[in-house]
């Protein structure tokens, strides 16, 4: 096999098989697929077939986080053969509404690689070779790898999710949630100059990396319920909440330990929970959700790019794009894994 896709075909049900034949259109970029980091929507797609009302009604290949090497570019694309780029799977219609507002992730006719909404699905990235749209492919400088480079679409999540924020110079910070998101919530939260980190997880594993992104206090609140009562006097004490987990219990903890006026970024998804509407009230918190990014990709590639933000100890495994279905199965353990990403070299 020369060129390899890894497709979906139900739930459990992921094959190594052929790749399509690359057919660009004009304007699009001929990449050689590197590296591809497995998300948490990939995995509700391998082990449920879908996730809410979204499922897979014809085979799919997968993965929106990739990066690859530049075979083929168009004329005046400013892309040149050999090129390490990062694939931007988001692309707007640039005529709806939302995209002439500049809410360009809230595109009515939104098209995401590795997407089962519409029909035809619009294919992912988990492929040798791939024709991708110029505009998409946001080149990095020598020196950068694409492992580094596939984690730009998690990041640009983040830095989205903390345009939300307030200023996070000086302020206690804590992060719900320990995995890929909320390991990258925690390097940006020390990236601007947090003055106290806090990550909470049920796993010691992925808390452990926390703590190497840049935690000052890691608690597994599974097994230490009370490990946030230091911070609870008072009203609360922590300025803002990027809750990662979507679990509700750990969404009512965090309130109870933000303080008044305090904000709670709402990252993880989920469907309805019950929220403590006295402490939200009482406590005039804000709390506010968002969704994907817009131009926060190119700004993500710039960070990897400038070597501002290391994202290499969240990628716990790196295993071969043929071995896909060990590799779905071990990202799907947070006792063993954080990112695992796929070699397509």
């Amino acid at each position: 096999m020369t060129d390899l896709a890894c497709r979906l075909h139900a739930a459990h049900d992921l094959r190594i098989e052929d790749a399509p034949a690359v057919q660009p259109d004009r304007g699009d970029v001929v990449v050689r697929v590197l590296r591809g980091g497995i998300c948490g929507s990939d995995l509700h797609y391998y082990h449920d077939g879908g996730f809410g009302p979204i499922r897979v009604r014809e085979p799919i290949i997968l993965g929106h986080e990739a990066a690859g090497m530049v075979e083929q570019a168009p004329e005046g694309s400013g892309l040149t053969q050999g090129q390490l780029v990062a694939l931007s799977p988001s692309r707007p219609c640039a005529e709806c509404a939302f995209c002439r507002q500049g809410m360009e992730r809230h595109c009515l006719n939104m098209r995401f690689n590795g997407s089962a909404m519409r029909v035809p699905h619009e294919q992912g990235l988990f492929r040798s070779r791939i024709a991708h749209p110029a505009a998409q492919c946001i080149p990095l400088p020598h020196g950068a790898t694409a492992a580094a480079a596939a984690g730009a679409e998690p990041l640009a999540v983040c830095l989205h999710a903390l345009s939300h924020a307030p200023d996070l110079a000086g302020a206690r910070v804590l992060v719900t949630g320990a995995g890929p998101i909320g390991a990258i919530c925690v390097a940006l939260a020390r990236l601007r100059g947090a003055a106290e980190i806090v990550a909470t997880d049920v796993q010691d594993f992925t808390l452990a990396i926390s703590r190497r992104m840049g935690a000052d206090h890691a608690i597994n609140v599974a097994t230490a319920p009370d490990g946030l009562a230091d911070w609870q006097g008072g009203k609360g004490r922590f300025d803002v909440v990027l809750e990662c987990s979507a679990n509700p219990q750990a969404i009512a903890q965090a309130i109870t330990v933000l303080r008044p006026q305090g904000t709670l970024v709402q990252i993880g998804v989920a469907g309805t929970v019950p929220l403590p509407l006295n402490l939200i009230v009482s406590k005039e918190i804000r709390m506010v959700g968002t969704h994907r990014f817009d131009r926060e990709y190119a700004e993500a590639v710039a960070l990897i790019g400038s070597g501002r933000i290391d994202l290499s100890p969240m990628v716990t495994d790196v295993l071969p794009a043929a071995d896909a279905v060990r590799a779905f199965d071990l990202a799907s353990d947070r006792s063993r894994a954080v990112k695992v990403q796929l070699d397509f070299t």
